[in-house]
């Protein structure tokens, strides 16, 4: 069909025709089976038919589909092939994209921390909060130390040091395994880029007593899964990891012992936890019916999460449980992990055996013995976890120490 491209035209054309326009030559509309209308020049390249495609009906009315056609029609008078441009252009464009440092940071999360590193949520929270936002758009052969230096500025200053040092180490290993990969790709890190040293990344942070009470007290008073879930981490001197997917098919019927699975051990090994009597009383604290197998659960349909709020409403708390005793006093910044490194030194304090100590969190102990030595310590380790819980009671019953710990109590059956 010929004529000239116009609305009304358009609305008349039946399906599966094809209108050529009058006025420029080569510029058609045809509607599709579905009913849609698209837009194109024909010409030829070198003896060959090639097409165009210049919209869709709706989106480009006919007399700009019309314009476009114009002006494609004479870069091909000036022997242009727009379509091959077009194209060539895309696939650019497709190469740029794929060399970017969010590529780059999409291989490794899905090729090597997803299948082989036990912080793969933390990698990937990372890259989301810290590098994407700042460098992720990047072509990797522009990138500069220039970049990386200015973002890990900005990270410091919103966030401290510490998170700037944590986002270069993981972004180091990710262009360290990428450099692995290609052969003309050299990582733009540097020795000096750290904002602090070992010994001041190094942590050593454990509560003292007066703090150790508030916190188990906010515990008491908010008695939300997650306060009783840093109440049963300072029992059990285990990590926040290990404790938050804890699913009741991991205890034994008598519930004194907890398997601990390998996929959450930092170890990857299977670690069995004998669970102490306070131990036992705070699971027997939290709601059964409605949990689907989640020891710890808000909502009962998957295991706790979100907990950078929980601690910030639970810091309150324990603020406020200071103040009752110290109206100025004011609490330092503490991590759940260092309540598993308080539980050690209360292990310590209590005069445990800093071997069954160590056996009690889960150290994997090295050299021969390590090697030949299989006995679980099942009994020392829960002689440990009694002497923990005891130092604890006696610290919120401010008791003062002894030089020695008492004979702990019995597990009950």
């Amino acid at each position: 069909m010929r004529g000239k491209i116009t609305k009304a035209a358009i609305d008349a054309l039946p399906k599966g025709e094809i209108l050529a326009d009058t006025d420029v030559r080569g510029f058609v509309a045809r509607r599709l089976p579905s009913g849609v209308v698209t837009y194109g020049l024909r010409y030829r390249v070198a003896g060959r038919q090639r097409w165009l495609a210049l919209g869709i009906h709706g989106r480009v009315t006919p007399d700009k589909a019309r314009k476009l056609a114009k002006q494609r029609a004479g870069e091909v008078a000036g022997d242009r092939d727009p379509a091959a441009e077009r194209q060539a252009a895309r696939a650019g464009a497709t190469e740029a994209k794929a060399n970017t440092v969010n590529a780059l940071l999409d291989a490794f999360v899905e090729r090597h921390v997803r299948n082989k590193l036990r912080s793969a949520a933390e990698y990937e929270r990372i890259f989301d909060k810290y590098v994407r936002p700042h460098i992720g758009a990047r072509p990797l052969g522009d990138l500069r130390r220039r970049d990386i230096v200015e973002m890990l500025d900005s990270i410091e200053d919103e966030h401290g040091p510490v998170m700037a040092d944590r986002t270069l180490g993981r972004l180091r290993k990710a262009f360290n395994w990428h450099a692995t990969r290609e052969d003309n790709f050299t990582p733009p890190i540097v020795r000096g880029m750290a904002r602090t040293s070992n010994a001041e990344r190094a942590r050593d942070r454990t509560l003292s007593d007066d703090e150790l009470r508030a916190v188990w007290r906010a515990a008491d008073t908010l008695a939300t899964p997650y306060a009783r879930m840093l109440q049963f981490i300072l029992l059990t001197a285990t990590r926040r990891s290990e404790a938050s997917d804890m699913n009741c098919a991991e205890v034994n019927g008598d519930g004194a012992e907890w398997a601990i699975p390998a996929d959450r051990c930092k170890s990857k090994r299977d670690f069995l936890c004998p669970l102490s009597v306070a131990a036992q009383d705070i699971l027997a604290k939290l709601p059964a019916k409605g949990r689907k197998g989640w020891i710890f659960t808000s909502g009962g349909n998957a295991p706790i999460s979100g907990f950078s709020k929980w601690k910030a409403a639970f810091d309150k708390e324990v603020l406020a449980e200071l103040r009752r005793v110290d109206p100025k006093a004011k609490l330092e910044r503490w991590t759940t992990h260092d309540l598993r490194r308080t539980a050690r030194s209360l292990m310590s304090r209590a005069g445990c055996d800093p071997d069954h100590a160590e056996r009690a969190l889960g150290h994997v102990v090295g050299g021969v013995r390590g090697v030949y030595d299989r006995h679980e310590f099942k009994a020392e380790k829960a002689r440990v976890f009694e002497a923990l819980a005891d130092e604890v009671e006696r610290i919120l019953n401010c008791v003062p120490a002894r030089g020695t710990h008492r004979e702990p109590r019995t597990p009950s059956s």
